[in-house]
Order: structure tokens, then C-alpha cells, then sequence
């Protein structure tokens, strides 16, 4: 019977080798585990525990050992100390863990062994079996157990550093497909490895038009970007002879119907331990909204400067000339030139006043000083002023009798209103210019309509943007094209909306904005 016994011990040693190899699902691993330790010495109760990666010890499998055992011995298993000496520390904890059990739970009468599974010098876990019988383990069963437990160790160590690996490549995933950047992993022949959402929405390509496709031909440019190329960059050595980012900026040609995107694009090298190029990772970022800031601020410096050097040219011009000291000036002709030096710095003051009003919109430092505000006599002044002006327009105001006091900043209403009738008079030669409102359920709705050309219909999506003028309107008329970008943004700090459309008979336009009664 003995060669027998030692035969199936050996057939135990084989299986929790078998199990090193081939099973890395923890939780079965351990089941395992167990399962074959209380076989191998005849056991009827068994558990283990292991150390907890975030502090402390947990018990992960057990068998035949009552729950409230198992909540008993939750804070022994606090005691044992987490130290990364086994021999000194660790070790004897756990014998003193064990005798404690054995002297103080329901299996007083049971005989228990537990050793320690060690790998590298540090205790990751505790293996405990409880026979039914009296009886010590013998020195055979417990070198069986340490035989046992040391290439468990082995087998639990791995299986806990696949379930880390498992854990750190979902955290990885779960990183890249969150990313509001387009991120692009590439293989060192540059084939694209990995790509992830936001790249595919970006690119308007489904991951089988992504996946094992040459980089050059998914990121095309539609024209000669800015900075070297990525295949480029390559041909000169980069990056083994020059570990540095490299970035690209151009228009990503995407399929049709959709128009070239434009991305900046940052490739950083990943390098092996001996600087051998392991993998190269893209991060693709839409600059749509950088390249279009840097147009505005193109737009806006020659706009202003335009519109700066005009009147302080014409003020200087008739400064210099009411200064002359060779010639006397009739009264009349200085009047005149000081009308228009007045007219001028006026301008110059209305374009600081809308510069200064546009930047505390964008910084949302604008405030609102809301009273009852009684829209039809207000829009009555404003037309009176008009109407006093030397000017081909015919000005009228038509509001009904019930139309109701809204709650509103006055001073930025009249802006609005006064901002619409002056871009109509600008861009109306001459003709009739009407202020009209009507009363619905929720809203009250003000209109300005004149008799000019029009606006051109594909100019009516921008004209409310700041600095936008269509081309004709910049060929032809002053302005900073800050008039409709300020009401808009007034309206719509009521609660407004402002919209334009061309009059039915398609001669002039009419601009509306709504406000809540």
C-alpha cells in the first residue's frame, strides 16, 4: 500500500504542476488548490487565504468551513502582520493563527495544519486543511504540504500577475476609448495596430478600414501639412537617432462626402529596454477650433486696423489743415471740418464701445440691468433720432396696442434695435425702414425690415458670427462686422432668439428676435 501511497502523492505533485501551466482563472485556481490539498491529506475542511493587494489578508477559497467561522476569522486574519521577512515574521503569525483556531472555533477537536505560500521570499498566502480525526500530521504530511504549497505559491503568483495584466489592459482600453483625442498605436513597419472611437469618428472610418492598414494610407493629407511626415521622419532615422515627439499638422483627407479635417498630430516613439522601437503612438487632435481662432484674429487685425486708421486719418487730416497758419479759414468751413472730426471720433468711440461689449460677451462678464422696459415707445425714440438725420430713409414704427412690457435690459434693447435700423440704413440705399412687433402666447417678437438688395443667402448662416461680412457687404460698406454678433449675443442673454430671412417679395431683409414675455 505504501508505494501505492506514494504514487498518488507523486500524482498530486503532477496535477498542481499541470494546474501551473495550464489554469491562470484565479478563483478556479484556488478551488483547485484546495480541492487537491484535501485529498492529498485526507481532510475534510480546508481554506485559504491570501494576501489582499490593497493591505491586509482575505480569505479567497474555502470548503466544508461554516460561514460563521469564515466572519471569525476575518479580524484574526487582520493580525498577521505585513511584513516581508516569511521567516521571522510571517511564519509564526500564522502557526500561532492556526493554533488559535484549533483551540477556539467549533473544530476544537479537529487537527488543522496550515503553511504559508511563499514565492520570492514574500508570504502571498496561507493554505489550511483540517482532518476530522485526532491524530497530528505527520513529517511526511507536512513535507507533502510544503512540496504542495511551494509550487502552489508558484501557481497562485502567476495567476495573480495575469489577473493583473487583465486588469491593467482593461484599465488601458477603457483609457483609449474614452479619449476625446484620435489615438493611433503603430507597429514599427507603421501598421496600424489599434485605433481608437475617437479616431474612427474623426476620420470617418470604420475599424476594418483602420485595423492592419498602412499608416500613410489612413492619414493622407489633402495638401502639404505642416512639419515633417511620419514616414518621412522615418527615412531620416527618427526616432532611434533622435528620441524626440515629432508633430504633423495638416488636413486628414477623409472618404467622401466628408470634407478634409484639419488635425495636429504629436507620434511618440515607445522603445524597448535596449532601445529597440517597440511601437509608435499617434495622438490626433482636431484643430478646427484653433485654426478658426487664428483666422479671427487674422480677421480682426485687418478689420480694426482698417477700421482704426480711417477716422484717425480724417481727424488728423482736417486737424492739420484747420492748423495751418497761411491761410484764414471762412466760419463755415471750420465748422464743417469740425462736424466731421466730431462724426469720426464719434465712430471711433461707438467701434471701442462694441469691441469692449464683444469681449466682455466672450469672457460671459456681461450683466444685465432688467426692468420694465415698453419696447414700442423705445423703438418710437430711436426712430425719432433717425428721423432727424440728413438721410433718403423713410423711418415708421408699427406695433399693436396690446403689446406688452417686457422684462429686459433697456439700455442693451435699444442697442439691439438701434445696431439692426443702423445695419439696415448701411446696407438699404434708401427705401422705407420698418420697426414692427407682434404678440404671441409665450413670446413677443420685434422685427426690422428695409428695402435693400438682401442678403445673400449663403452669407445668412454667418451673419451673426463676430467679424463675419459677406464679400460683397466688405467691398462696398464700413464695419467691423460686430453690429449683429452683439445682438445676437443680448438677445440670447434674455432668453431671445434672433434670426434673419428675405422679405416675400425679395427686395430687403428683415432681421426678428424674440423675447420672453
Amino acid at each position: 500500500m505504501l508505494p501505492d501511497f506514494r504514487v498518488r502523492q507523486r500524482d498530486y505533485l503532477l496535477e498542481i504542476a499541470r494546474a501551473l501551466t495550464e489554469e491562470l482563472d484565479l478563483d478556479k485556481l484556488l478551488n483547485r488548490i484546495l480541492t487537491i490539498a484535501l485529498e492529498m491529506l485526507a481532510g475534510q475542511a480546508g481554506m485559504i487565504a491570501l494576501r489582499d493587494t490593497g493591505g491586509g489578508w482575505r480569505i479567497s477559497a474555502s470548503h466544508n468551513v461554516p460561514a460563521a467561522l469564515l466572519r471569525f476569522l476575518e479580524p484574526l486574519l487582520k493580525q498577521i502582520p505585513d511584513l516581508d521577512d516569511p521567516e521571522s515574521s510571517e511564519i509564526p503569525a500564522i502557526n500561532r493563527l492556526i493554533r488559535e483556531i484549533n483551540s477556539s472555533t467549533i473544530f476544537g477537536l479537529l487537527a488543522g495544519v496550515g503553511l504559508p505560500l511563499v514565492t520570492r521570499g514574500r508570504v502571498i498566502g496561507v493554505i489550511t486543511i483540517f482532518r476530522s480525526y485526532l491524530g497530528s500530521f505527520s513529517i511526511n504530511d507536512r513535507a507533502l504540504l510544503k512540496s504542495f504549497a511551494d509550487q502552489a505559491a508558484v501557481a497562485v503568483a502567476n495567476a495573480q500577475l495575469y489577473h493583473m495584466v487583465i486588469e491593467e489592459k482593461h484599465r488601458m482600453d477603457a483609457l483609449l476609448d474614452s479619449a476625446a483625442d484620435g489615438i493611433l498605436i503603430l507597429s514599427p513597419n507603421l501598421t496600424i495596430q489599434r485605433a481608437n472611437p475617437s479616431f474612427q469618428t474623426l476620420s470617418q472610418r470604420t475599424l476594418l478600414q483602420v485595423m492592419n492598414i498602412q499608416h500613410e494610407k489612413v492619414v493622407a493629407w489633402a495638401k502639404p501639412p505642416s512639419g515633417i511626415t511620419l514616414e518621412k521622419a522615418i527615412e531620416g532615422g527618427w526616432p532611434l537617432r533622435q528620441n524626440a515627439y515629432l508633430y504633423v499638422e495638416g488636413d486628414l483627407v477623409r472618404p467622401e462626402p466628408y470634407p478634409p479635417l484639419p488635425v495636429g498630430i504629436t507620434y511618440a516613439p515607445l522603445l524597448t529596454v535596449d532601445g529597440g522601437l517597440l511601437n509608435i503612438i499617434a495622438t490626433v487632435r482636431d484643430i478646427t477650433r484653433f485654426r478658426e481662432a487664428d483666422e479671427l484674429k487674422s480677421t480682426f487685425i485687418s478689420i480694426i486696423s482698417h477700421e482704426l486708421k480711417t477716422p484717425v486719418a480724417l481727424i488728423k487730416g482736417y486737424v492739420s489743415t484747420l492748423r495751418r497758419k497761411d491761410a484764414a479759414w471762412d466760419p463755415e468751413i471750420v465748422n464743417d471740418s469740425l462736424a466731421v472730426i466730431e462724426d469720426e471720433a464719434d465712430r471711433l468711440t461707438g467701434l471701442i464701445e462694441d469691441l469692449l461689449d464683444s469681449t466682455r460677451l466672450q469672457s460671459g462678464a456681461l450683466s444685465l440691468k432688467k426692468t420694465d422696459v415698453a419696447i414700442p415707445e423705445l423703438a418710437n425714440r430711436l426712430l425719432e433720432r433717425f428721423s432727424n438725420q440728413p438721410d433718403s430713409h423713410q423711418f415708421r414704427c408699427d406695433f399693436p396696442q396690446d403689446f406688452p412690457v417686457v422684462l429686459a435690459d433697456e439700455q442693451r434693447l435699444r442697442q439691439v434695435i438701434s445696431n439692426l435700423v443702423t445695419n439696415s440704413i448701411k446696407y438699404a440705399p434708401d427705401g422705407e425702414i420698418l420697426v414692427n412687433g407682434r404678440v404671441l402666447a409665450d413670446t413677443v417678437i420685434v422685427s426690422v425690415s428695409d428695402e435693400g438688395p438682401g442678403i445673400e443667402t449663403q452669407d445668412i448662416p454667418h451673419v451673426f458670427d463676430r467679424f463675419y461680412r459677406g464679400p460683397e457687404a466688405a467691398r462696398k460698406t464700413k464695419g467691423a462686422g460686430l453690429g449683429l454678433y452683439l445682438a445676437r449675443s443680448i438677445v440670447e442673454a434674455h432668453g431671445g432668439h434672433i434670426w434673419v430671412e428675405k422679405r416675400a417679395d425679395g427686395h430687403g431683409t428683415i432681421i426678428s428676435f424674440s423675447l420672453p414675455r
